[in-house]
């Protein structure tokens, strides 16, 4: 029974098709028991931002953007799972992680609201200045007349 790949929903407006998603597998790594090296199980999800035609320009721009650091050169977004045993369970993790990444880089910063602080703090950030003033006053040398 083949299994109907669906494309990643991200947003209510943008679905990544799963022809742009690109999926290895690969032995993963810790214990494993005899099963140790028969099994791969780890799994390498990869996304193109820059050749995606799904993505409006702007959208690809702010993408590029925000994740540059976690981009390779050529512009795709490689993500690794390695977290269950099942292959199945590994790529549905990665999936859900790259739709979280991609939200998360598309979601606007909220506005920082600028605030005031209080005179009451100010007077006594500036009073405890003074108190610390007068006493290294205090240890100084006496002037000489």
């Amino acid at each position: 029974m083949r299994r109907r790949r669906v494309g990643l929903q991200v947003t209510k407006e943008l679905e990544i098709p799963c022809a742009e998603l690109v999926t290895d597998s690969a032995r993963a790594g810790g214990p494993g028991g005899q099963r140790v090296n028969k099994v791969e199980s780890k799994v390498i999800l990869r996304y193109d931002i820059r050749k995606s035609r799904v993505l409006t320009e702007a959208l690809r721009q702010v993408l590029l953007d925000r994740l540059a650091g976690r981009l390779t050169r050529e512009g795709e977004l490689v993500l690794h799972s390695s977290q269950f045993r099942e292959r199945s369970r590994n790529e549905t993790a990665a999936r859900e992680r790259l739709a979280g990444i991609l939200l998360e880089a598309l979601t606007p910063p909220k506005p920082r609201k600028a605030t005031r602080l209080p005179r009451s703090a100010r007077e006594q950030r500036l009073g405890e200045k003074r108190v610390r003033s007068s006493i290294k006053r205090a240890r100084r040398r006496p002037e000489e007349e």
